[in-house]
């Protein structure tokens, strides 16, 4: 079997299960993932066929997709503003929309440059804070998340990306351990706030693979974590400060309030490339 014949047949199997424009793009990722070689090289050597460790890859990997299981898992990567991160079963799949969320930031800081200490609280695979690191090299990054599983992964992108990450194991709703957390300039988080009742409508991908204590909360309290941030925020950040956090589309003037009754100030809440609500800033 061929390159070209591969990526053919691969477009086609993956076509039972997205549509045509998917297929295709999930295709080329695997191919260039498998073959080390990207498209413009694929098309010269099209003709090449693939080697029988080539063929076994694949046919694991084809299985795989077909079993629903994303495509960032079954390659052990996924993108994030630019970056190749590992990822598996241990941490959610990161999301252009955290991506919006840290641009935001970096607007914020980026000019001038400066040295803020930034907490990111649930980083899962690290991408906030690796990706604002990235950003803004003088600032003190932490990453803080209840799994140890998601911690080990964090830190092996962080040691990916030659980058000096604190990461440390707590439960960000469990006060008693706050004393263990330093004072910060920018508190950062994208917490778990999917609605038990919204699984119904959700992808198999999704439910079936990504860590559900990374997306899902309880029905009657939706809010559970970001009450916890806005607490969190009031013991540690400093004077100015500043809590960005990513949110469900459908409780942006919820959330809004829950931080004005927690005496932050200009409480922004900004929409996604998509027209949704979906982050906010405020100023402690």
């Amino acid at each position: 079997m061929t390159l070209h014949q591969a990526q053919q047949q691969l477009s086609i199997t993956l076509s039972a299960l997205y549509d045509n424009r998917e297929a295709a793009s999930m295709a080329d990722w695997v191919m260039e993932k498998l073959t080390g070689l990207r498209k413009i090289d694929r098309i010269v050597r099209k003709q090449e066929p693939l080697s029988a460790a080539q063929k076994t890859q694949l046919e694991t990997w084809t299985a795989q997709l077909l079993q629903h299981r994303p495509i960032q898992y079954v390659l052990n990567e996924a993108w994030f503003d630019g970056l190749a991160l590992y990822v598996d079963e241990t941490v959610l799949i990161p999301r252009p929309e955290t991506e919006e969320l840290v641009h935001w930031i970096v607007e914020d800081f980026g000019q001038p440059a400066g040295s803020p200490t930034i907490m990111d609280i649930g980083t899962g695979s690290g991408c906030i804070p690796i990706a604002l690191k990235k950003r803004l090299p003088a600032a003190t990054l932490l990453g803080i998340d209840i799994s140890v599983g998601a911690l080990a992964t964090a830190a092996r992108n962080a040691s990916g990306q030659e980058l000096a990450i604190d990461f440390h194991q707590l439960d960000v709703l469990d006060q008693a351990e706050w004393y263990r957390l330093p004072a910060i300039d920018i508190l950062v988080s994208n917490p778990p706030y999917i609605p038990q009742s919204d699984q119904a409508g959700m992808q198999p991908n999704v439910l079936q693979y990504e860590p559900h204590t990374a997306l899902f909360v309880e029905n009657n309290d939706p809010l559970l974590f970001y009450r916890a941030l806005a607490e969190l925020g009031q013991q540690k950040l400093s004077a100015g400060g500043r809590l960005y956090v990513e949110i469900h589309e459908d409780l942006g003037p919820q959330t809004s309030q829950l931080f004005r009754d927690h005496n932050f100030r200009e409480v922004e809440l900004k929409k996604d490339m998509q027209g949704k609500d979906r982050m906010i800033r405020c100023i402690l």
